[in-house]
């Protein structure tokens, strides 16, 4: 008898054991698989068609994701800057699913109106311009940018009108720095025009406010032995390959890796009910000889400065 009762407790205990064996191999696997079922699910969406200018950014919205759980899904417009068709993509991501969306808003406003009702269940977090009823924008402060760029060009000016290249369409924060720009120069003397682009008879000073906007400028200016003095905005590498050329006279430059990813971490946080402060994000005004100055080097060559420690 107490040989069977021995024999029924070795069972027992085996059994036992061997169910401890698989459920220390089962477990792992399904809590993965419920880490990946919680994944939130983001849309980005630029104002542009080529989001070439944007892929510093795009890292750094990668790298938050991978963080913070998240995956991403980009998306680009059929014709750049069309407001409708931004909207209409928008509602239907949201439909689709999408936890929030990081937007570089092409009309603010107008969005904003489109995506009143939803903002409550898909937080909206938008780069370059500040929207209505947003979790939050990852932007320098785009007035003090203009005046400051704006006063770069003081430093060197010596007479003459100034070209304000007006490209903004009903971007507010591009149209921001402008117009602290043209209220900076104003204030000093500076006869000031705005055109949407460069003329054969473009004045001798230009300033420009958004990246792609500087990049092309300041191509054309190479291209065509134009003499103008180019001022402009952005930290990519076409545009301080520009700069170190001598087409770009400064450039006001903020980190466009930290904009992506701060971006993504504001959007998760507003699905997940924890916003914090987001403050403007820090920028310089940098010429040629400050690009290889060392407190530039994580500003203009983040890959590179990471991958070198």
């Amino acid at each position: 008898m107490k040989t069977g009762k021995s024999r029924l407790i070795q069972i027992a205990i085996l059994a036992a054991l061997g169910l401890a064996a698989a459920l220390s191999l089962a477990l792992p696997q399904l809590f993965r698989g419920e880490r990946k079922e919680q994944l939130l699910s983001l849309t980005v969406m630029l104002r542009d068609t080529d989001s070439s200018g944007w892929t510093v950014a795009r890292q750094g919205m990668e790298q938050a994701a991978d963080e913070l759980g998240a995956e991403l899904r980009f998306l680009t417009l059929a014709a750049a800057g069309d407001s409708e068709e931004q909207a209409a993509l928008l509602l239907r991501e949201i439909e689709d699913g999408a936890a929030a969306l990081v937007v570089v808003p092409a009309d603010p406003a107008a969005l904003s109106a489109a995506l009143d009702p939803w903002l409550v269940v898909c937080p909206v977090v938008t780069l370059e311009s500040p929207m209505e009823g947003a979790a939050g924008v990852v932007s320098p402060d785009n007035a003090l940018l203009g005046e400051k760029l704006a006063e770069a060009l003081l430093e060197d000016w010596d007479g003459g009108e100034a070209l304000l290249l007006d490209t903004a369409g009903r971007c507010a924060g591009v149209s921001a720095r402008l117009a602290a720009a043209e209220e900076r120069l104003a204030a000093a003397g500076v006869p000031v025009r705005r055109e949407a682009e460069l003329a054969e008879d473009s004045p001798r000073w230009v300033m420009s406010f958004e990246p792609s906007v500087t990049q092309r400028a300041a191509e054309k200016r190479e291209a065509e032995g134009r003499e103008f003095t180019l001022y402009g905005v952005g930290s990519a590498a076409a545009v301080t390959a520009q700069l170190e050329r001598g087409n770009i006279a400064a450039v006001a430059a903020w980190s466009d890796y930290a904009a992506g990813y701060l971006a993504v971490r504001r959007a998760v946080n507003a699905v997940r009910g924890t916003e914090g402060m987001l403050s403007p994000l820090p920028f310089s005004i940098l010429r040629e000889e400050d690009i290889y100055a060392p407190e530039n080097q994580k500003l203009l060559f983040p890959i590179m400065s990471s991958s070198s420690r």
